[in-house]
């Protein structure tokens, strides 16, 4: 049975206050159109989940779309710097912080994958992060030694952009996964955004390759340069002066009306738009 849905319609999935994880990393194969998407709808009071975050979660806090992020770090690093609507919404304190380190976000992902109610990580010790952010220690049965215990992380949607999948929901990755199959695992649900929807025979010749399988996902968007103006290894590099238009337009609401209007037609295709061997 076929998944595919518009961009719109996978948007109407994700509800307010609901935790999102979003996949890939800094500025490569995010699922950008995705969270512009969600910006249009005008979402509130989501749950942010990320080990290292830039534009996609820049630009929901800019849109006002967000209530708090787990993440170990947020910014454009030496590429821009800070992620400037991000750490305002920090400083006026609209959104809450639970600080992590990138690990400790796959320890809390991986306690839901395993059906844990928690995952122990070692390294935060002499660490300001537990208490901050209220990460208890336990006792090891074994060395009765005490280590740092990291709750579970179930986000409600995953939402990862690959560059192949077919139109039931297989998916397959070029390059670096970085947490997208852990995040296909540990959630609810599972909504991708593709670069090219192919035919199940693409997955069958290589399966070992498949590193989504399609009985996790509940949704397909077919979406040629979803990641823009991230980079989606081997198709597209990160577009830098989007990048900066973007951050010198987000401290208005007028400007980001703006920046979404102007990437609307790329970011809505239809989702019959192309399959391909």
């Amino acid at each position: 049975m076929s998944k595919l849905i518009s961009l719109s319609e996978a948007g109407g999935l994700v509800r307010d206050g609901q935790m999102i994880a979003l996949g890939g990393n800094s500025l490569s194969r995010t699922p950008s159109a995705f969270a512009r998407e969600l910006a249009r709808q005008g979402r509130r009071n989501l749950i942010m989940i990320k080990t290292a975050g830039a534009y996609e979660i820049d630009l929901l806090c800019a849109a006002g779309a967000v209530a708090e992020v787990r993440a170990g770090y947020i910014g454009y690093e030496n590429l821009f710097g800070m992620a400037p609507s991000y750490r305002r919404g920090v400083e006026s304190g609209e959104i809450r912080v639970v600080e992590h380190a990138c690990y400790s976000v796959i320890a809390g992902l991986r306690a839901s994958a395993y059906g844990l109610p928690s995952q122990p990580v070692s390294g935060f010790d002499g660490s300001d992060t537990p208490a901050s952010s209220g990460f208890l220690q336990a006792e090891d049965p074994y060395t009765g030694k005490s280590v740092y215990m990291i709750p579970k992380i179930r986000p409600d949607w995953a939402v990862v952009h690959v560059q192949h999948a077919d139109a039931a929901g297989n998916a397959r990755i070029d390059g670096g996964p970085f947490e997208d199959v852990l995040l296909s695992r540990a959630s609810e649900g599972v909504i991708l955004t593709a670069e090219r929807i192919v035919e199940t025979k693409f997955f069958e010749d290589k399966p070992e390759r498949t590193n989504i399988p399609g009985f996790m996902v509940d949704a397909v968007v077919h979406l040629p340069g979803g990641a823009a103006p991230a980079s989606c290894y081997p198709l597209y590099d990160t577009d830098e002066e989007a990048v900066a238009a973007f951050l010198g337009a987000a401290d208005s609401p007028e400007s980001l009306q703006d920046h979404l209007r102007e990437w609307e037609v790329s970011d809505h295709r239809a989702p019959e738009a192309e399959i391909s061997e």
